[in-house]
């Protein structure tokens, strides 16, 4: 299997948000930054492989060969950026970049290997889940801030945005993982929200607010 073909199974997978769902050829066109006519060549290729069901017009689909494989790849993606954060100090907006080239590796015993030297992880620098060996791993209860109602309380679990920009943004205005957050109030006009964070009260827009996951605490 080529990096290109891996680069797409994993395209699709993300797209279906882990689910076996069909998603567009123009979406995959867009996340891979390439022409639909490079995708419909490609979804073909994945076809006769076995990694991907293709309905023309309709979109494309992974097989359970396809998501095994994508599993597979995003294990590695992520185990690769707990190992950058963690024993190379990098900083988590810089580690997405590396790991993509990372999650090539074949090799499944240096895989293992690194996971046991890793402490079996759950999840990555981000929060996002890290598939184990077999393919599973559990799913978090978390909600959005702009979803959370004022007066509840909740641990910062995740990012939906992973950019770097959005990433020194938290990192510049002291949010991390794991910090409680508290809804003081909400904002009718513009969503934005004034909340408590390691005993001081910030005020955030609600761009923020729709990137930032927490796992309700009260």
């Amino acid at each position: 299997m080529t990096l290109s073909e891996e680069d797409y199974i994993k395209a699709i997978y993300h797209l279906g948000k882990g689910e076996n769902t069909t998603v567009s050829t123009n979406a995959v066109a867009e996340q891979m930054d390439t022409k639909p006519s490079s995708v419909t060549d490609m979804v073909k290729k994945l076809s006769e492989k076995g990694l991907a069901n293709y309905k023309p017009y309709k979109g494309v689909s992974l097989t359970e060969y396809g998501q095994k494989t994508a599993l597979s790849i995003v294990r590695k993606h992520r185990l690769w950026e707990v190992f950058l954060v963690e024993k190379l100090d990098f900083s988590w907006d810089e580690v997405h970049e590396v790991a993509e080239q990372l999650e090539h590796i074949k090799s499944e015993k240096l895989v293992d290997r690194l996971d046991r030297h890793l402490g079996f992880p759950q999840v990555d620098p981000h929060g996002d889940p890290i598939p184990s060996k077999s393919g599973t791993f559990k799913k978090a209860i978390k909600k959005l801030l702009k979803e959370v109602p004022v007066g509840a309380n909740g641990i910062c679990v995740g990012v939906k945005d992973s950019s770097p920009p959005f990433l020194k943004f938290l990192d510049k205005n002291k949010i991390a993982l794991g910090d409680s957050i508290l809804v003081l109030e909400k904002e009718e006009f513009d969503g934005s929200l004034r909340i408590r964070i390691k005993g001081n009260e910030v005020h955030i827009s609600d761009q923020i607010a729709s990137n930032l996951y927490l796992k309700i605490t009260e």
